[in-house]
Formats: C-alpha cells, structure tokens, sequence
C-alpha cells in the first residue's frame, strides 16, 4: 500500500515507519526533517493546504500523526490552527486527491483528569485543556468526513500517555529526575495511571492496517495492567537497585511550586521541567478502558514491565 504519514519525523511516527516501511511503500510529510528516513520526507507544514494537495497524490492512505501537544504552547491558538485547521487541511488534500482511508491519533485528553471510572470509547467527553479541546473538534471534523461518503473508511485511535526510548515527555522527565536524585513525591501517590509504550502503539495501527479496517472505527489505547504512581516509582527504583524514598510533599503545596515556575516561566520566557499543570497531572488519576482494543485480537509485543524495563536500559544504560 501507498501510505503517507503526517507528521513522522517525531518519536511516535519514527517508530511507524520503521514498522511499516518493508511492507508498504511510504512518504514522510513532516516541517521538520528525519534523520532516518530523510530519503522519502517531503518538507511541509500541515497548516499548507496547497502544499498537502501536491505530496498526497498517488496516495492509498494516510496516517495523521501531526499536533501541537505540549502542555507549554503559545500562543493557545497554535493548538486550534495546527490540530483543527490542519485536519481541515488534510481531509480536503485527500479529497482532491481521491483518496479515502484515513488513521488519525486522537488522544485520551479530551476524557478529562480524575473520572470516577476509566472511560471506555462511549463515555463523555470533557476536555480539560485547550489540547484535548483541540484533539476533539478534530476528530468532530473527521466524522462529518465520513459521514459524507459512505467509501469513506477512518481508524482514530485514541491513546494514552506514550513512552519509550528517545521520548522526551512527561514520563522520560520522572524517569530522569528519579535516576539524578532530583525526584520527589508528590501527594500520596495512590492515584492511577495507564500508560502506552511505543512499540505497542505502532504494532497496534499495523495489526489495525493489516485487518483492512472499515468503516469509521474508535479505539482507546493503554498497555495493561494499570500502574499506581506509587508502584510506577518503586519499580523504577528497583530497577535502579535501591529503594524509594519515604518522604513526599502535600499536593497543595506542589501546586504552589508549580505556579511560582509558571511565574517565573513567563517572566524570564523560558520553559521549566515544572509546572503547574504538569504537577496536576502528575497527581491526577488517568486511567482508560483499553478493552475493546485488546479484545480485538491483538497481542502487545511486550508486556507494560518490560516496556518499563527496556526504556530505562536504552536510557541510562549507556
């Protein structure tokens, strides 16, 4: 198959790429260049609408990879032109281009934090930032898309938190702090999180491509089972040889840090390592229903311990 990846020169797409690339014949359509695919990526800004209707000919489908997902972007507004607009782009780039088989990866963000039970691909949708806000009216755009044409076929996964090797997100950062000393609990740590590693994500959208999907299917994505912060943190320092400190700050008091860096954030503009969201998210419980990804058939390369494991020997094992 012709398939054109959006946005694969970042972690999640390198990744898709090298799965994909002895089995199909692919483009890279990326605003920055790939240091290992630079032979098949095509230069582009998903926001180039005119640009998007030229690379997509030939196509047979494509994988939309391309966001503004930092918790730090400015303006607001760049989450809106680049994850809403773009998708806008994009549909219309297909269209011209008679192509009708999209995968889009959505996100777990527009759940919201703290829900009373994980939400399965039916639960309502409340978005607690503008990124999930984003995410979501993208997704709203994609069904009006599909809804037009019934030849036309989408897979919009939504996963969860993604790791691994090379990453340098929200999980890389307690990994590190953890293994320089740095690191601190912060509340109690009992709140749950379900987390994504990399592999798995990519050999799921394969599994998914393989099994020609049709229609418009929605799946949430999380590797199992779900890890308390609390365990997350004891394993990663069993695996460092040594034991977990017992002492931990009050959440609130957290939350002050993180707005005393929000300050100082946007008065030396520059980005810190902490936050105010970042800590509301540390301590917030993020756990999804994976279910219905997970009974279709398909087996996880690696379970979420080794995934753990191999993540903290190709990063600080060197």
């Amino acid at each position: 198959m012709k398939i054109c990846i959006i946005g694969g020169s970042g972690f999640v797409g390198t990744e898709l790429m090298y799965l994909l690339n002895e089995r199909h014949t692919l483009i890279n359509i990326d605003k920055k260049a790939s240091s290992q695919f630079d032979s098949i990526t095509k230069i582009a800004d998903i926001r180039d609408e005119e640009r998007l209707h030229n690379l997509l000919k030939d196509q047979e489908l494509v994988i939309l990879l391309a966001a503004e997902h930092r918790d730090d972007v400015k303006p607001t507004s760049l989450y809106y032109d680049v994850n809403v607009k773009g998708m806008e782009n994009v549909l219309t780039a297909m269209e011209a281009n008679g192509i009708k088989k999209i995968i889009f990866t959505s996100s777990v963000a527009l759940y919201g934090l703290n829900q009373d039970q994980a939400p399965s691909e039916e639960s309502a949708v409340q978005p607690f930032n503008h990124y999930g806000k984003s995410k979501y009216q993208a997704e709203q755009i994609l069904q009006k898309w599909i809804d037009m044409d019934a030849a036309r076929q989408a897979l919009v996964l939504r996963p969860t938190v993604i790791f691994g090797p090379k990453n340098r997100g929200n999980v890389y950062n307690l990994l590190k702090q953890i293994f320089s000393g740095k690191f601190v609990m912060i509340g109690e740590g009992e709140n749950q999180k379900s987390m994504a590693y990399v592999k798995n994500v990519v050999s799921f959208i394969e599994y998914r491509i393989e099994k020609n999907f049709k229609g418009f299917e929605l799946y949430n994505y999380a590797d199992k089972p779900d890890f308390s912060m609390r365990d997350l943190v004891e394993q990663i320092y069993h695996y460092k040889g040594s034991k977990a400190p017992a002492y931990r700050i009050p959440y609130i008091l957290g939350m002050f840090v993180g707005y005393l860096f929000d300050g100082l954030a946007c008065i030396l503009r520059r980005k810190f390592p902490i936050s105010s969201i970042r800590v509301m998210k540390f301590c917030a419980t993020s756990i999804i229903n994976s279910d219905k990804a997970h009974q279709s058939g398909f087996i996880p390369p690696f379970s979420l311990h080794e995934a753990i494991n191999k993540t903290l020997k190709e990063e600080f094992e060197k």
